[in-house]
């Protein structure tokens, strides 16, 4: 089927049609950036939620209660689910596809588990394409659930609207070792299987470390739930709400908005000048002889890459 009418029938809410585009542009095809310009202008309407947090932090079964209750109320719900690929097979676990197995077949919900990919972020290469596919689609909300990779995480804020932060009892003095970066993007802070002995102290962590930064006009809520006996969740909902409204009437969303388009254009920017760089080094095979070079120590790093730089520019003119 050409993708002008896969396109017609994501637009009229067709889960399967979405799927189909979402492989394409997965999978790199010469049509994906046809069809992320054609769909363009019907996107932006979604509520975006991030869900990060560690390893074991019940992320999947928060996720899928979420969107239990975002059902309840009417709500279309899309789901990404990044999870991790090996490193040697290309395979990921996929294991929120299975978990989520019974909300897989509710016409107002899509999941899509995507591999990482080794890409680096927690987050896979396209999300950010197949996430527009569903807000072109017609999703009220889409949660992007990532994979509790540490630092690099933060790559989260720069395409959702609201994150959801994670934590447990039981992480110690590990609490203490989470980098600064990773606190400060949450925008909600959720206590997940607080049923569990330390729920309490983990609750004074986390809200001590939101007082080590007091400058903001807006304090980050820290709730109290057990997914898994679907504890605490409409509470935690109508918080995701209300941080979407503040960021409508603070002007913070139209701000955040700009700042992640501006990040994506540069990424884009950036990929498609490596490519250009290791495309017209590789042709001479100048890479590997000026690897060998810097390696002899007859030239330095920020040489080569200025002559690389030069290179792509008379690469670029005769373009």
């Amino acid at each position: 089927m050409p993708y002008s009418q896969l396109i017609e029938k994501m637009l009229e809410g067709d889960k399967r049609a979405c799927a189909r585009l979402i492989t394409a542009v997965e999978n790199d095809s010469d049509e994906a950036e046809r069809i992320m310009g054609d769909i363009y202008r019907y996107t932006g309407n979604a509520h975006i939620i991030g869900i990060t947090g560690p390893p074991g932090a019940g992320k999947s079964t928060l996720t899928d209660k979420i969107v239990k209750e975002l059902i309840r109320e009417g709500k279309k719900a899309g789901v990404i689910a990044v999870d991790p690929t090996s490193p040697y097979s290309g395979g990921s676990i996929l294991g929120d596809r299975i978990r989520m197995q019974d909300l897989a077949l509710n016409p107002n919900v899509f999941i899509r588990s995507m591999g990482t990919r080794g890409y680096l972020g927690g987050l896979s290469k396209h999300t950010k394409n197949a996430l527009k596919v569903l807000d072109a689609g017609g999703y009220d909300y889409i949660i992007i659930e990532t994979v509790g990779v540490g630092q690099s995480e933060v790559d989260i804020v720069k395409i959702a609207d609201t994150v959801l932060m994670v934590m447990v009892p039981g992480l110690g003095d590990d609490i203490q070792s989470i980098k600064a970066g990773i606190m400060e993007i949450g925008d909600i802070f959720a206590i997940n299987k607080s049923d569990l002995p330390g729920a309490d102290r983990t609750a004074l962590e986390v809200n001590m470390m939101l007082d080590l930064n007091p400058d903001t006009d807006r304090r980050p809520p820290v709730l109290m739930v057990t997914a898994v006996k679907n504890e605490g969740i409409v509470e935690l909902v109508n918080q995701i709400k209300e941080h979407f409204i503040y960021l409508k009437e603070s002007g913070r969303f139209e701000v955040r908005r700009k700042n992640n388009l501006k990040m994506e254009l540069v990424e884009l920017v950036e990929e498609e000048l490596r490519k250009i760089v290791i495309s017209h080094a590789e042709d001479e095979n100048k890479l590997n002889d000026e690897v060998i070079e810097i390696y002899n120590k007859n030239k330095n790093v920020y040489e080569v890459r200025d002559e690389l730089i030069r290179g792509m520019g008379t690469h670029l003119h005769r373009g």
